[in-house]
């Protein structure tokens, strides 16, 4: 226990008491009420920008499982190039997120990368506004977060024995029915997990939003940024307890479902 005491004291005074203390200013700042919160059922900008949030988080989840999952499994079957693609995955972890989200600025420009190659091509006869929309928002939080939704679901295809595929094609099953009935349900462990935590980092972020999105793209974080900067500390902290709040109903909500509430057991394990 002492070994873990200077962990615990850590994340105690320089995160726990920070949270507490934005918690408790969105309750007694100027006076101990809710006037807060009840300021935000009648806020639309609120509701809309939760909404636009959610949608964000859940489009960007599911398009990290549909690039992630064969890349999780060629990273499990193809053992002599499964060096070379952990370190093509773990690539954007060596980079800022700043600098990520700038260069698909470059690349998703009405003059950039991208545009350039399709007219160049003749496939198109005037840039295309890919920039400061919602799919460019989706591009770069998925190119980014696409990390750890690979990484959990190959766990949970490592730990699948072989011999039950093998088993499997000796009875006469194809290997899209094998994939279907074999190793998706017992992937899904790994799919949940991934699912979950993507689906949560998501609904926090701010720099790649802020940067490739347009003004009908603002999500919760960068409303709270917002508040920030017109000092008002107070609805900021409020906005920042729902966005914890909503974090945590969500976590809570996939851990009590009867299915994934068990995947994440296995997992755990």
């Amino acid at each position: 226990m002492l070994l873990v005491a200077p962990l615990v004291l850590y994340m105690i005074v320089l995160y726990a008491l920070p949270v507490v203390t934005m918690l408790l200013r969105s309750f007694n700042d100027p006076t101990w009420s809710l006037v807060h919160y009840r300021e935000l059922m009648d806020d639309s900008v609120f509701f809309n920008t939760l909404v636009n949030t959610l949608y964000t988080a859940f489009i960007v989840t599911l398009g990290t499982l549909v690039l992630g999952y064969p890349v999780a499994v060629a990273l499990v079957r193809a053992k002599k190039w499964a060096p070379l693609i952990i370190v093509i995955i773990l690539l954007p972890f060596w980079t800022s997120v700043l600098v990520r989200s700038y260069a698909w600025m470059v690349l998703l420009g009405r003059h950039g990368l991208i545009n350039e190659a399709l007219m160049a091509a003749g496939l198109i006869d005037r840039p295309l506004r890919i920039l400061n929309t919602a799919l460019a928002v989706y591009i770069g939080m998925i190119h980014i977060l696409l990390p750890y939704m690979i990484l959990p679901i190959a766990n949970a295809l490592r730990q699948i024995d072989p011999s039950l595929a093998r088993a499997a094609s000796g009875l006469g099953s194809p290997p899209w029915r094998t994939f279907l009935q074999v190793t998706l349900p017992l992937s899904i462990p790994g799919v949940a997990a991934g699912g979950l935590l993507v689906f949560v980092l998501s609904l926090g972020f701010y720099i790649t939003p802020a940067m490739l999105g347009g003004p009908r793209d603002i999500t919760l974080s960068m409303l709270i940024a917002n508040q920030v900067d017109q000092l008002n500390w107070a609805y900021a902290a409020c906005l920042s307890g729902v966005l914890l709040a909503t974090a945590l109903v969500i976590i809570a909500a996939c851990r009590r479902l009867p299915g994934i509430g068990n995947a994440f057991k296995m997992s755990a394990r």
